[in-house]
């Protein structure tokens, strides 16, 4: 092994960036994160300021590049938040904050798109759900609410994208984010043409597309001085976030699924070709030109026992293990009390904005441990939704994966192994893809064989297998918790009109 043994995986998310340095055999050797907020100034919007994103970027490479040393850095590569959207000028300056996964302002656009027969078809071709954190639909937003800014938009990126643009001085868009966008159609691996009329912009207004794996030109002067890193730094333009945490957790053969719950959730399994089910209930996403991550993300993970904890009178000395704990006395079904989790709406399988959460069989039998138990089910149930529309698009999964911060808990655990159907193994590693960004980037600069060699790196230290009793209780509630979706969707949607009239205070 050389002496420049070490690469650097930088994960840009939502609320922080990371970097965070590995060797070729998948040892971390140092990190560095700095946050940056999430403004949220009128509702439905959910932006951020790109040049805090940048100093963040420049901040943690730079004192993971102190701890390290110069000598032993072999390259950068990147991981990045999905679906964001940039407005540049002429000057390649922004005109725009990064617009969010989260940003909500698109809504209507959404439905309406969703709702045509362009919708599905879209989604088909694109990979992407029609929902309003796709770029598709916010830039048709912007078409129809904002025609000055679009009047004056030279180009049109992700925060990656300008990112990487300031450091390499090469304006390209990763084949992994540009197929989160619904922009690119992930069978020809080109702009699609569609999609961009429908946007109201030329091709000549976007990013070059890129494979994941290309090393961009040096760095430019600017971020040489800014990171402490020499200007033939080789940097690898890398992914998005979704992908990357796959591989980051070794679930990169086919077959072997990772599920995520954190504040929110996914389910995500590797696969050879791009695929969607006939009902667009998973998404699409590139990770190399041939490994695709199938999946669905959904909104309410841990943010739902967060609500139940705050809002149903745990008062301050109860914490959430307590909670768990309780409510891990009830049995499987919570005694005939459902709970739609959709506290921030919902993404997949559905991907409507209109979706609200809701407690079903509500009786006065019911405790608070019978509430809580049921938001860990609706959790739960949800990406089991998520895994059958997986199912549904032909994927065979006979391994899953799980991290995130609930897992630590064996109501959550076990809930989840009942609810799939299926063991659960679980991780030490919680790094996911600033890893996979690492890894990928060792692939591209020849440090590791293949990105197959991922699974090797993260054992699985603990299974934890369904009870038969119990996940037969879940598949007979499975039904009634999808059908209760579609029962709902128009009180949904009066409510939704009926809400300017309505305030909360």
């Amino acid at each position: 092994m050389s002496s420049a043994d070490v690469v650097i995986g930088v994960d840009m998310g939502t609320t922080a960036t990371k970097s965070v340095a590995y060797t070729a055999d998948g040892v971390q050797v140092a990190s560095a994160a700095q946050g940056y907020p999430l403004d949220e100034p009128f509702p439905g919007h959910a932006t951020q300021d790109p040049e805090l994103i940048l100093a963040a970027v420049y901040e943690t490479v730079r004192a993971v590049v102190a701890e390290v040393g110069v000598a032993r850095i072999a390259g950068l590569s990147f991981s990045s938040a999905m679906h964001s959207l940039l407005a540049l000028d002429t000057e390649l300056k922004p005109l725009t904050p990064v617009i969010t996964w989260a940003d909500t302002r698109a809504s209507v656009q959404a439905e309406r798109l969703r709702a045509s027969a362009t919708g599905l078809a879209l989604h088909r071709r694109t990979g992407t759900p029609v929902h309003p954190m796709s770029p598709l639909v916010k830039l048709i937003w912007f078409r129809e609410q904002e025609p000055r800014i679009r009047q004056n938009a030279a180009f049109w990126v992700g925060i990656k994208d300008w990112i990487q643009l300031r450091m390499c001085g090469a304006l390209v868009m990763d084949h992994s984010l540009a197929s989160a966008s619904g922009l690119m159609d992930i069978f020809r691996l080109q702009w699609d043409d569609e999609a961009l009329s429908l946007a109201g912009i030329r091709p000549d207004q976007l990013p070059e597309l890129v494979p994941t794996t290309t090393i961009l030109p040096e760095l430019t002067e600017e971020a040489a001085l800014a990171t402490g890193l020499p200007l033939a730094t080789r940097v690898v333009v890398g992914a998005g976030d979704g992908p990357l945490a796959n591989l980051g957790v070794g679930a990169v053969r086919p077959g072997v699924a990772a599920v995520s719950v954190g504040t929110s959730g996914a389910l995500r399994v590797a696969v050879d070709r791009p695929a969607v089910d006939p009902r667009g209930g998973v998404f699409c996403y590139a990770l190399t030109e041939n490994r695709w991550v199938i999946g669905g993300a959904i909104n309410n993970g841990g943010v739902t026992l967060d609500w139940v904890r705050e809002e149903i009178g745990a008062g301050p000395d109860v914490t959430t293990a307590e909670l768990l704990d309780a409510a891990q006395t009830v049995p499987a079904g919570s005694g005939g009390l459902m709970m739609l989790p959709y506290l921030l709406s919902e993404r997949a399988p559905h991907w409507s904005s209109l979706a609200r959460g809701a407690y079903i069989g509500l009786t006065r039998a019911h405790r608070r441990e019978h509430l809580v138990r049921a938001a860990v089910e609706g959790v739960c149930l949800q990406l089991a939704l998520v895994l059958q529309s997986m199912r549904a698009a032909g994927l065979d999964i006979d391994e899953i994966r799980a991290t995130g911060g609930v897992m630590k808990h064996p109501l959550w655990t076990q809930t989840l192994a009942d609810a799939l159907g299926s063991p659960i193994g679980l991780l030490e590693s919680q790094e996911g893809s600033g890893f996979g960004a690492a890894l990928l980037g060792m692939s591209a600069l020849g440090l590791v064989e293949s990105i197959d060699d991922a699974a090797k790196y993260i054992p699985v230290t603990e299974t934890v297998r369904p009870k038969p009793a119990d996940a037969a209780v879940y598949r007979s509630l499975l039904p009634m918790f999808d059908e209760l979706y579609d029962a709902l969707i128009p009180t949904f949607q009066r409510l939704k009109r009926l809400a300017p009239s309505l305030p909360l205070n």
